[in-house]
């Protein structure tokens, strides 16, 4: 269970002002659903009306998009994205949230140019709008339209601006701006929602009355929060697509003081693809009850005082942030800007056919793998968000670079893509991970990587190592040592990495568990990492520099006061 809470879409999208229009209004319902009819484009068209008024005014800008002189576009893409979410939370055992929300957000992008150079810069990069929640044609039409004559004003901008910028440089870009992808079409079911919200109101506040267990915490809160996702996609080169997603999520989260005014943390969480693999009532209150107790317990941990250089061992739920972190942010291919010379961004960028990872290790990305050991992955889907089909992608095999994950984008040596452009409602796409996937040639069993760490400690002439429970931007949160003698754990705190970089994975990981353990993320889109446990043979932990807090001037009301 990881110990981060990974950022929510925030269901609210801010709308655009809009400049004049060139586009005539859409015709009259009568003559446009006449037309459609006449033209036919996919057999969804007419069973869905929303992908009707999406092919309908997509094929009426396709013919009528054209500004004096700016070149027609050359490529067009209408984006719908229709969110249902819960959200509900409680602190010190009272609700103070408990809400649904439903709205529609589009996103449409005119590409001006060609494949080779386009507008797609800036703020060409779209335009966003929210978008009317009924099922009317004529409406939805009437907000594409808008959208699509902002997008095109903004296109056109971004072309002069952009070839303004590359002619700075001389040479031509040794890839094209837009991959050329083959038309797809797939309608899948919708995604919904499917709970009973009671129960969880129940939970929460159950949870979060625990803070009468201890008077010394400042915060105890719980938190569900359910959200179902379609994307409706079309493009002028005959793509139709719609797909969708669902996700639960629960969350515990409480923080205390040490006496020496130490902020101490902790915020475990779950996040399924089903409300039906969320944990019981009676499971979610007893990690509650944990998380409560591991708060007391730090609070009273001893502080890291020395300077620790030596072996550290990561559980699978730490080393799923390590992975997700340092390695698979360094996979995506994000184009550079322009006159950059690196083939993409991160620490990655120019490590193309080189080892970044030990040679027992090799990492992939595979969307289409739905389930892992009896657990949904949240990060599957059977198209990305470019209308795209996603593939298993090689990224690392023994150890050396060989692959990025890719929208349609192009970067250089990477001329198409592997369909892992997403976007979250609203926003332009953007390469992610799917489904990402350690795995090794050879593994140890938990307790032969904690008996390896002693050994080490050993040979070292070291009295302990570290054994690190759970992780916070890239730091221990729970963090354990492990004394050689006789292998027992002690809780500790304010401690901090130094040098835990790419450059560490590479040259410092010795041994993986056979623990893979699934943890599925939250992002801007939905995601899965899948890690065993990682033992480093040196790393330093120092203490952090942070100051402390200043302690409560006056002490909190008694826990019997009256209500």
């Amino acid at each position: 269970m990881n110990s981060i809470v990974r950022t929510k879409f925030s269901g609210a999208l801010a709308s655009l002002a809009l400049a004049a229009l060139f586009i005539a209004p859409p015709v009259p319902a009568q003559q446009a659903t006449a037309n459609a009819g006449a033209k036919s484009g996919s057999a969804a068209d007419s069973s869905d009306p929303v992908l009707k008024a999406m092919h309908e005014e997509l094929e009426r800008s396709k013919t009528k998009l054209k500004m004096d002189n700016v070149p027609a576009p050359y490529y067009i893409e209408y984006r719908l994205s229709d969110v249902d979410q819960f959200d509900a939370e409680a602190a010190f055992g009272s609700l103070r949230q408990n809400q649904a929300n439903h709205f529609r957000s589009i996103h449409v992008v005119v590409r001006v140019g060609d494949y080779k150079q386009d507008s797609y810069y800036g703020r060409g990069m779209g335009s966003a709008e929210l978008a009317p929640l009924d099922n009317d044609v004529v409406a939805l039409r009437r907000q594409l339209w808008l959208a699509t004559d902002q997008a095109y004003k903004m296109a056109s901008e971004a072309l002069a601006q952009k070839k303004a910028v590359m002619s700075e440089f001389s040479g031509d870009q040794p890839f094209d701006d837009f991959a050329h992808a083959s038309p797809l079409e797939l309608v899948e079911p919708l995604a919904k929602l499917s709970y009973d919200p009671k129960p969880y109101l129940a939970m929460i506040e159950k949870a979060s009355a625990l803070y009468h267990n201890d008077p010394k915490l400042d915060m105890l809160s719980a938190h569900a929060s359910f959200r179902a996702v379609n994307q409706y996609f079309e493009n002028t080169e005959g793509t139709v697509t719609r797909h969708g997603y669902a996700v639960y999520q629960l969350v515990i989260a409480g923080s205390t003081q040490a006496d020496d005014g130490m902020k101490l943390d902790r915020s475990p969480y779950y996040i399924t693809g089903s409300a039906a693999e969320l944990p019981s009532g009676e499971k979610f209150q007893a990690d509650a009850e944990k998380m409560v107790a591991t708060l007391k317990a730090l609070r009273e941990a001893p502080i890291v005082e020395e300077d620790y250089r030596g072996p550290v061992l990561f559980s699978s739920d730490a080393a799923t942030d390590i992975v997700y972190s340092m390695i698979g942010r360094n996979l995506l291919g994000e184009r550079p800007k322009p006159g950059d010379s690196a083939r993409t961004l991160g620490d990655f960028a120019s490590n193309y056919k080189s080892r970044v990872l030990p040679t027992f290790l090799s990492v992939v990305d595979d969307p289409t793998m739905k389930t892992f050991q009896g657990q949904t992955l949240i990060g599957s889907y059977d198209a990305d968000d470019e209308g795209v089909r996603p593939s298993k992608v090689s990224l690392i095999q023994d150890g050396v670079l060989e692959n990025y994950l890719l929208g349609r984008q192009p970067i250089r040596d990477f001329p198409d893509s592997n369909g892992h452009g997403r976007a979250a409602p609203g926003q332009p796409t953007m390469p992610t991970i799917g489904n990402l996937i350690v795995q090794s040639k050879t593994e140890l069993s938990p307790a032969d990587l904690k008996k390896k760490l002693i050994d080490l400690c050993r040979q070292d002439g070291k009295a302990f190592g570290y054994y690190v429970e759970t992780m916070a931007n890239d730091d221990p949160r729970l963090l354990y040592r492990v004394y050689e003698k006789d292998g027992h754990e002690e809780l500790v705190r304010g401690a901090v990495f130094d040098e835990l970089d790419t450059r560490t994975l590479r040259n410092d990981l010795i041994g993986v568990g056979s623990d893979p353990l699934v943890s599925n993320r939250e992002g801007f889109v939905p995601s899965t990492v899948i890690a065993p446990s990682l033992l480093l043979d040196e790393l330093e932990v120092k203490r952090t520099d942070a100051k402390n807090a200043k302690l409560h001037e006056y002490p909190p009301p008694p826990l019997d006061a009256p209500k």
